[in-house]
């Protein structure tokens, strides 16, 4: 037989399913429906169905099948008008049969007897598994700590370690106490926090604020809901908020049914973990925008300690805690706010009801079924989730939405020192921008400064060239007698400072002209007193001189640099002039300054 796909809807007066049956016979169907049991044969297909509320045959049910479709569409009154029937979404408990919702209890007490009767001895199962005897070191059996989902498996990864050690941190789970797993999980994270990282995305925080803008599904939802809720006060269908797919009513349809025994202390672990295995899946959403890729599975598992750890947690504060580390210590966007953002829309999640939860718990068993290594936590723990909280009291969910809610998550709880870190990474960056503030102040205060110097190396330049200047005058004014002498002076000064240009220019050879021109000028200068004539002869003759530049030997440049330096410092400068191309005379100051070409060409004869 095949289990046909089938949806349920309700009003306050009729219960509609509807049943996809293609290729089926119409003419040749039947259906039975009493109270709360509901069954449906068309060959091949056939559906039991255990309603959440009774159904009553008062001439009013009505039936029809769409060809085109392939659909049979049946209407059954409800017993009693009005009655709001809770769960329709939560297929795997509608297939299960009626005697099913009771489990029987696992384990049984039976009364110890020292007699067993004949009766007793028959009836025992001969097919019952049996293994061989294994003598231990102390002859007791190996004592194995409890995992998954309601602490209900052990023994799992005895033989499995090597293969799913990347699924899961703990190694050896079956030997560890859960004290020991909480103890190396809090040691792991101290390990693996990286301040560095953290402050990176704390200043660089543009891709974490752009994730922090997406809307998954629930918040549109959570919206609807909230703007319904002062309307009325009774319950509303979560058809209207929450949308099974097709491939999710599939996959609701290949779960097999089962009950589970769990005292109260398991039960609040089950919860707890619900907690945190939707916390992980929030982040997940949000991080890839409603996308998935292949890191969703190591998202998912990595950031929930009930899955990676196997942890067993005892209040929904730890809970937030463990979640906050994991996220500060291992996914590429480690920052605060997307905490907070997960742990809002976890509340979110809740108060829509198991029917968003359920849906949020198919995409992960989704997600860990596409993964090789990550489709045993299926097993161990999302598909008795999705089974479980089909069952689930809605009431249960509401209260726990209520407690998370009021349960408060900071910084300081998490235990890495991040307000510290801030602060200190905040201080470092002022000091760093006034230190940049001041280079940057000081390059503008460089030039103006340099300007300064240069004026007041210019100012004092021109003092001291006046004042030479008006020595040079007195002693001119007593030696010479005619103004004439001092621009002929000045003539013959810039005959001789051309050739000592061209020594550092062209050659050595030059710089003997030099010598023998300061000889001779020194001569003129002592002659300087007696007739104008004698002056004008003088000056032909170095004038002809300093034409015979080549002519010189070169041994004779560094006495003739020594004798200019000399000259510069006792005798004083006349005019200058010079004339230009056009013929005119113009009558130039001569600089009081050393000429520094002089030091040039006695160095250079030094190094000789």
């Amino acid at each position: 037989m095949i289990t046909p796909a089938f949806e349920l809807t309700q009003d306050p007066d009729f219960l509609t399913i509807v049943i996809k049956v293609p290729y089926a016979r119409a003419s040749e169907f039947d259906v039975y429906f009493e109270g709360e049991d509901f069954k449906f044969y068309a060959k091949p297909y056939f559906l039991r169905l255990t309603l959440p509320g009774r159904v009553v045959e008062d001439g009013r049910e009505k039936a029809s099948y769409d060809t085109d479709k392939g659909t049979f569409t049946i209407r059954l009154p409800k017993e009693i008008p009005g009655q709001y029937f809770e769960g329709l979404d939560m297929l795997t408990s509608l297939l299960a049969p009626k005697k099913s919702r009771s489990a029987k209890p696992l384990v049984e007490e039976i009364a110890a007897s020292a007699e067993l009767s004949e009766e007793e001895e028959e009836e025992f199962d001969w097919e019952i598994e049996q293994s061989p005897y294994t003598e231990s070191a102390e002859n007791t059996a190996p004592l194995q700590y409890c995992y998954g989902f309601g602490n209900l498996r052990s023994g799992v990864f005895q033989r499995l370690q090597d293969e799913l050690s990347d699924v899961i941190d703990v190694r050896d789970p079956d030997q560890t106490p859960v004290d020991e797993r909480r103890r190396k999980r809090l040691a792991a994270e101290a390990a693996k926090f990286e301040p560095d990282h953290y402050l990176a995305d704390f200043f660089e925080d543009e891709a974490i604020q752009h994730v922090l803008k997406y809307k998954p599904w629930w918040v549109d939802a959570h919206q609807k809901m909230t703007a319904l809720q002062g309307e009325s006060h009774q319950d509303h269908d979560t058809r209207k908020f929450v949308v099974f797919s097709e491939e999710e009513r599939e996959q609701l349809r290949k779960f097999t049914n089962k009950s589970y025994l769990l005292d109260k202390r398991s039960r609040h672990h089950v919860y707890l973990g619900l907690i945190d295995i939707l916390l992980a899946y929030c982040y997940e959403v949000r991080v890839n925008e409603g996308d998935k890729n292949v890191e969703s599975s190591w998202n998912v598992r990595k950031l929930s300690a009930t899955l990676c750890w196997l942890e067993s947690f005892t209040s929904i504060h730890d809970v937030l805690v463990s979640f906050g580390r994991r996220v500060l210590c291992y996914p590429l966007y480690r920052h605060f706010e997307l905490v907070t953002r997960a742990f809002n829309d976890t509340v979110m999640i809740l108060q829509l009801g198991k029917a968003a939860v359920l849906k949020c718990l198919l995409d992960i068993h989704k997600i860990f079924m596409e993964s090789d290594p990550a489709y045993i936590l299926n097993d161990l723990f999302i598909t008795d989730y999705c089974i479980w909280i089909q069952k689930a009291k809605s009431k249960k969910l509401a209260a726990l939405s209520e407690s998370l809610q009021k349960t408060t998550l900071t910084k300081s709880h998490v235990g890495f020192e991040l307000e510290e870190l801030e602060a200190a990474a905040l201080l470092v960056q002022e000091e760093e921008s006034i230190l940049k503030a001041a280079g940057t102040v000081s390059k503008q205060q460089l030039p103006s400064s340099g300007s300064e110097t240069s004026d007041s190396e210019e100012s004092s330049g021109t003092l001291s060239s006046e004042t030479e200047g008006s020595d040079s005058d007195e002693r001119e004014s007593s030696t010479s007698e005619d103004g004439e002498i001092n621009s002929l002076q000045g003539t013959l000064q810039e005959e001789r400072t051309a050739p000592l240009i061209d020594c550092n220019g062209l050659s050595q050879g030059t710089n003997t002209s030099t010598s023998e021109v300061s000889d001779e000028k020194s001569k003129v200068s002592l002659q300087s007193t007696s007739v104008p004539g004698k002056l004008i002869e003088e000056l032909g003759k170095q004038m002809h001189a300093a034409i015979r530049l080549s002519e010189q030997p070169e041994g004779l440049a560094a006495s003739g640099c020594i004798l200019q330096e000399q000259e510069e410092n006792c005798v004083s400068e006349p005019e200058r002039f010079s004339k230009d191309t056009a013929g005119k005379e113009n009558f130039l100051e001569v600089s009081s300054k050393t000429n520094p070409l002089l030091f040039l060409c006695s160095t250079n004869e030094d190094e000789d």
